[in-house]
C-alpha cells in the first residue's frame, strides 16, 4: 500500500509542479509560437502516458500485493495487449511528429521580403556580417580569413565590399520585419540560439545553414552557443537588439564596411 500510494503521490507531484511552478517559458519576442504549441501538445501527449502507466503500476502493486496461498499467474504474451499498445504508441508519436513536421515547414520556408544576416561562429565569439547599401552579401570563403579580413570575404565580390562587419559587437535588428539568418562557422560547431526568439540551427564548418524568424517587440536579448565548442565554451555569449526602425538605421549608420576595415588593418599593419 505504501508503494502504491508513493506511485500516486509521484504523479499528483508532477501534475501539480507543472501547472503551480513559478517557472515557465520567457516572454517570446519573434512570430515562433508555434514552437510554443508544438511543446505544449507534446506536454499534454507525454504528460498524459506518463501519468497513465504511473498510475497503472501503482494498481497493479496493490491489487496483486502478496496474499499467502496466492500464485501468480504466468501469461510470457499476448497478442491482444501488444496490438493494442503498437497501435496507441503508433498514434502517440504521430500526434507528436505532425506538429513538428508543420512547424518546420514554417521555418524553412522563408519570405521574399526578409534580409539576410550572416552569423559567423567562431572560438569563442559572435561575429556578424549585414548588407550594405546595395541589399546583397558578397560571397565569403573560410579559405580567405586573414587579419584584415576576419569573415573570409571574397575581396574580389563589389558585393561584399559595402558589407557591414560587426566583430564580438551587439547585432541590432529592426522590429516587426522578417529576417533570414545565415549561419557559418569558420573553425568548429556551435549553436547560434536566443531563447526568446524560439529558434536555433548548429553552425556546420564548410556549409551554411539557417533559419527566419520576425522580431515581435524591442528589448535586449542574450545570445548563447547551445553546441560545445571548446573550453571557453561557456563564455560564448552574445547579446542582440530589436529596435525601432529609427533606432536600428542610426545604428546601422555607426558601423564599418568591409572596405573601411580591410583599408584600416592594412594600414595598421603597414601594408601597401
Amino acid at each position: 500500500m505504501a508503494a502504491a500510494l508513493v506511485l500516486v503521490l509521484v504523479v499528483v507531484g508532477s501534475i501539480l509542479f507543472h501547472v503551480l511552478s513559478p517557472w515557465w517559458w520567457p516572454p517570446i519576442a519573434s512570430n515562433w509560437g508555434y514552437i510554443d504549441n508544438t511543446l505544449i501538445i507534446t506536454f499534454w501527449i507525454t504528460g498524459a502516458v506518463f501519468s497513465a502507466v504511473v498510475l497503472f503500476l501503482a494498481y497493479c502493486v496493490w491489487r496483486f500485493r502478496h496474499k499467502d496461498g496466492q500464485k501468480a499467474a504466468y501469461e510470457p504474451e499476448s497478442k491482444k495487449l501488444e496490438s493494442w499498445l503498437t497501435i496507441a504508441t503508433a498514434v502517440g508519436v504521430a500526434a507528436m511528429l505532425a506538429p513538428g513536421l508543420y512547424v518546420w515547414s514554417q521555418f524553412v520556408t522563408v519570405p521574399e521580403d526578409a534580409t539576410d544576416i550572416e552569423v559567423v561562429g567562431q572560438q569563442w565569439q559572435w561575429n556578424y556580417r549585414l548588407p550594405g547599401a546595395d541589399g546583397k552579401l558578397g560571397k565569403a570563403d573560410n579559405r580567405l580569413v586573414t587579419f584584415e579580413n576576419p569573415l573570409g570575404i571574397n575581396p574580389e565580390d563589389p558585393a561584399g565590399q559595402d558589407d557591414l562587419v560587426i566583430e564580438a559587437g551587439e547585432l541590432h535588428l529592426p522590429v516587426g520585419k522578417p529576417v533570414r539568418m545565415l549561419l557559418r562557422s569558420i573553425d568548429v560547431l556551435h549553436d547560434f540560439y536566443v531563447p526568446e526568439f524560439r529558434a536555433k540551427m548548429d553552425l556546420v564548418p564548410g556549409m551554411v545553414t539557417y533559419f527566419w524568424f520576425t522580431p515581435t517587440r524591442t528589448g535586449t536579448f542574450e545570445v548563447l552557443c547551445a553546441e560545445l565548442c571548446g573550453t571557453g565554451h561557456g563564455y560564448m555569449r552574445g547579446t542582440v537588439l530589436v529596435d525601432t526602425e529609427e533606432d536600428y538605421q542610426a545604428w546601422l549608420e555607426e558601423q564599418t564596411t568591409f572596405a573601411e576595415l580591410a583599408g584600416a588593418r592594412k594600414l595598421a599593419a603597414g601594408k601597401p
